[in-house]
């Protein structure tokens, strides 16, 4: 059976496919038949067999949205203007599609829609994939105005990292005045080498714990100046720390690599280190959420001398 079109950004839109000379009984089969799903009004993608992500499944609902609005001088803001830019964003509120109407009044909450008020110039949106949106630093100043510390922390790291200008941030951020304290105590911590909002995470309940600040991404050599290992966190090249690391190992398996030849790959990767004089630790998603890193961390400092 053939299947629509979809356009350039993998989206079939109804009237394009009612051109193709598709029915809208044939679309809804597909609909029921779970070969299409509809991620806005009038707006489908085939299901391939592969699982969207939460952030993927968001990007096409985002682009569905702002093209079919006929409000067309709103533009992705906030959370969806984070998922179009890239962001490694923890616990991003993706159930609505955030736009900013430009206008200094009238926000509000719909279903499937955050309008946020708020002037635009010409200088706070970009174009990305052919799409208005907030600029990568408009966007994550927005994003962390309205969140918590660890989820600020997060995406504040993750815009560095994708070459956000710390100067026009802090600029964003000397007029806003909601949530603007947490915002700024969130870009004085931030930093590009945290490589996932996973380890942003971390390493904010570590600094609210009034623990030392790890170094980040640090390359340890033997004395050979052979090439050990490059860690998530170190504290003084006394103490690493990795996050999810077995997971990290086995999505980056080497070919006819398996997962035990990844495991052991990563106790050599320890063992290595060890004998260096490093003690490694390790947690998980399941220990962030337990807040059983701070109690891991701290015994470990303690143990190993290094001031709290």
């Amino acid at each position: 059976m053939t299947q629509p079109t979809p356009d350039h950004h993998g989206i079939i839109y109804r009237r394009a496919a009612l051109d193709e000379g598709y029915t809208d009984k044939q679309l809804t089969r597909r609909v029921d038949d779970a070969t299409m799903t509809r991620i806005w009004s009038g707006a489908y993608v085939l299901n391939t067999g592969e699982t969207r992500t939460p952030e993927e499944l968001h990007r096409l609902t985002a682009i569905a949205a702002v093209t079919s609005s006929p409000d067309s001088g709103f533009a992705l803001s906030h959370q969806s203007a984070g998922v179009l830019h890239g962001l490694s964003l923890l616990t991003p509120q993706l159930d609505r599609v955030h736009l900013s109407t430009g206008y200094a009044t009238g926000a509000r909450l719909e279903k499937r829609r955050h309008l946020h008020s708020g002037a635009l110039d010409d200088a706070d949106t970009v174009v990305v994939d052919g799409i208005r949106v907030t600029s990568l630093e408009r966007t994550v100043v927005d994003i962390a105005c309205s969140v918590g510390f660890a989820q600020a922390l997060a995406a504040f790291d993750s815009a560095l990292r994708n070459g956000a200008d710390a100067a026009v941030i802090a600029e964003y951020l000397e007029g806003h005045k909601r949530g603007v304290g947490q915002a700024r105590r969130a870009l004085g911590h931030a930093d590009a080498g945290a490589e996932n909002a996973g380890e942003s995470w971390g390493r904010a309940q570590l600094i609210c714990a009034g623990l030392p600040t790890p170094r980040l991404q640090h390359e340890f050599y033997d004395d050979a100046g052979v090439f050990i290992a490059r860690t998530d966190y170190d504290w003084l090249g006394k103490l690493a720390a990795e996050f999810d690391g077995m997971a990290k190992y086995q999505r980056h398996l080497a070919d006819g690599e398996t997962a035990f030849d990844a495991m052991r790959r990563e106790k050599e990767r320890e063992d290595a280190l060890r004998r260096l004089g490093v003690m490694v630790i390790r947690w998980v998603w399941e220990d962030l959420r337990r807040n059983r890193v701070v109690p891991m961390v701290r015994e470990w400092l303690d143990r190993l001398g290094i001031a709290a």
